[in-house]
């Protein structure tokens, strides 16, 4: 299956609701995309709609891909957002924001080529980095790497989930927040 990338296209009420939809199943499958399952699309919205308004605002980027061809053509496979600084002297980078691929395409490359695209799209606006950080024991830093990511940072404990992860065998909330760079 291919897929056909939009660039900030338009956030009409139909897309805002298959956006909160594959974050909500991204969330669901154990994505780290700012929550920890169980969610509903009722959780899931509030933050998409602070999503949404920096894009709307024009300050930040919205880049999704859609399948071609298939059982369900045009259906949102994957997104991410390109999040601009408002201070002058870090205006030369972007900070990538909510990169999720839906589970019913992983393993497909479909991420290997959303960053592509993250990174042609920054390149084409003038930016020379791009940012992001990465919620440490899930190996989601391993598949940065291999997109040209290089850690720059690492604050120990820098993330504390929701009590009710460390019921699963005793795991502790905390994880290590990954901070990580691209040159463009």
């Amino acid at each position: 299956m291919t897929l056909r990338f939009e660039v900030d296209p338009e956030l009409s009420e139909q897309l805002r609701a298959e956006i909160v939809a594959c974050w909500t199943d991204v969330s669901n499958a154990g994505g780290a995309v700012g929550f920890v399952p169980p969610v509903s699309m009722d959780d899931v919205l509030p933050k998409a709609e602070a999503q949404f308004a920096g894009v709307l605002s024009g300050r930040d980027r919205l880049v999704v891909a859609r399948t071609v061809g298939g059982e369900q053509p045009g259906r949102v496979a994957a997104l991410a957002f390109l999040v601009s600084n408002d201070f002058a002297f870090t205006a030369h980078w972007q900070t990538v924001k909510r990169v999720m691929v839906h589970p019913d395409f992983q393993g497909d490359g479909y991420g290997f080529r959303l960053m592509a695209e993250l990174a042609a799209v920054a390149r084409q606006a003038g930016s020379e980095q791009l940012h992001l950080d990465v919620r440490g024991g899930g190996g989601t830093e391993l598949f940065y790497k291999k997109c040209g990511y290089a850690e720059y940072g690492r604050m120990r404990q820098g993330i504390k989930l929701p009590d009710r992860t460390a019921d699963c065998g005793g795991a502790t909330p905390y994880r290590d927040l990954i901070l990580m760079s691209l040159e463009l």
